[in-house]
Parts: C-alpha cells; sequence; structure tokens
C-alpha cells in the first residue's frame, strides 16, 4: 500500500508538470509538495533517515563525493565541446532561448530545487529503500530505475524537435517522437542504475543529487554558451 502510495504521488506529479503546471514556480510548488509527501510516506513504512541516505553520515559522506562528481561532469562536457561533431550535442532549443535570468533560474532554482529534489527522493530515497527492505537492493536498483525511465516519457515528447543532435538521428517531424521516446526512456533507466549505485555505494542520497544536478545544470549552462559563442547559426 505505501509503494502504490508513492507511485500514485509521482504519477500526479508527473501529469501537473507536463500537462497542466507549465509555469516556472508551480513546477517547483509542484516537485517541493510532492516530495514532502513522499517524504511522510517513507515515515509511514518506517524508514530512517539512515535508510532514506539523509543521516549526518550519510550528508558528510555525500558532500565529499559531491565536488569530484561535477568535476567529472564538467570535464566530459568540456571534451565533447572540443570535438566539432560533438557540438551538436549542446544545440537545443530549450537552453538557447533563455535569459541570463532564466538560465540562473533554471540552473540554480528549478534544476536543483525542482527536478533533482523530486525525482532523487523519489527513485534513490524512497522507492529505492521501500523496494529494498523488501526484496534486496539489486531488485531495488532495477525497478526503481526502470520506473525512472517511464517517468520520463512525457517530458521526452518533444526531445527531437528541441535538440539538433537527436533530430539528426530521427527527424524532428510526428515519426520522430516514438523512437525519440523510447530512447529517452531506455537512456533515463541505464541513469537510473549509475545513480541507484552511487547511492548503495556511498550511503548518501546527497551523491546520486550531485551527479543528477550536474548533468543537467551544466547541461543547461554548456547549451545556452554554446548558443552564443560556439555555434553558428
Amino acid at each position: 500500500m505505501r509503494i502504490v502510495s508513492a507511485l500514485a504521488v509521482l504519477a500526479a506529479a508527473n501529469l501537473l508538470n507536463n500537462w497542466l503546471a507549465r509555469g516556472p514556480v508551480l513546477y517547483v510548488v509542484v516537485c517541493g509538495t510532492a516530495t514532502a509527501v513522499l517524504l511522510l510516506i517513507a515515515r509511514w513504512d518506517g524508514l530512517t533517515r539512515a535508510d532514506l541516505g539523509l543521516d549526518a553520515a550519510g550528508l558528510r559522506r555525500g558532500l565529499r563525493w559531491a565536488p569530484v562528481l561535477a568535476a567529472v561532469v564538467l570535464l566530459v562536457l568540456l571534451l565533447v565541446l572540443a570535438v566539432p561533431a560533438g557540438r551538436e550535442v549542446f544545440r537545443d532549443a530549450r537552453a538557447a532561448g533563455l535569459s541570463e535570468g532564466r538560465l540562473l533560474w533554471v540552473t540554480l532554482v528549478r534544476v536543483p530545487f525542482g527536478t533533482v529534489l523530486l525525482e532523487e527522493t523519489a527513485f534513490r530515497g524512497v522507492l529505492w529503500a521501500m523496494i529494498r527492505r523488501r526484496h534486496g537492493a539489486a531488485r531495488a536498483t532495477a525497478v526503481s530505475s526502470l520506473l525512472f525511465g517511464l517517468w520520463h516519457v512525457l517530458p521526452s515528447r518533444g526531445l527531437n524537435r528541441s535538440n539538433a543532435a537527436v533530430a539528426s538521428v530521427f527527424g524532428d517531424g510526428p515519426a520522430g517522437v516514438v523512437p525519440t521516446v523510447a530512447l529517452a526512456v531506455g537512456a533515463t533507466a541505464a541513469a537510473g542504475v549509475v545513480l541507484c549505485e552511487l547511492r548503495r555505494r556511498s550511503g548518501s542520497l546527497l551523491t546520486p543529487m550531485a551527479l543528477h544536478w550536474a548533468v543537467n545544470g551544466l547541461g543547461y549552462a554548456f547549451a545556452w554558451a554554446a548558443a552564443r559563442w560556439w555555434l553558428d547559426g
């Protein structure tokens, strides 16, 4: 019942964020509210802060991992940018049209306190801990990662229209939507496995949070900067 309740909260948040709550502030409010409800469900299930990777020792370990992971992501982005063929990855309409103020909002508010907070609390925190206690870590990783992939069905529907690299493979028309969504689900499910393993090895929810923010936040920043200084047209 507790797992079903958590899934119902996530389904509601996903629908609200992708169909109804289009405003930038409302998105963060929905994510924050859903996170709070999920933590209440975790308490109802008897999970401790240590189970969620949020105890004092876990937070300290996560703080040690965070700068290392951010540095690794930064290095990878710089290497991709250095290769002319790789620059198409940064040709993304979602970031290119942002003003300086909106870029700061996205990278410093929407991503960490909306996307990362909810998704990591849900998939590497509450659901992972619930399933691990009942069925072990391997199944917890498999199930939560699959759910993480499915979570991205709705937000990835327009990816082939906004990202040039994806459009070059699948086209930017309606026929490219289904393969783009399938690729996004598979890629995010695989990313979920990596994030779960970071959570398991570090014992901290901050660790996958740090990597998640670095990929999303720095990715937006690089795409924004690339559209102004490194890409033609």
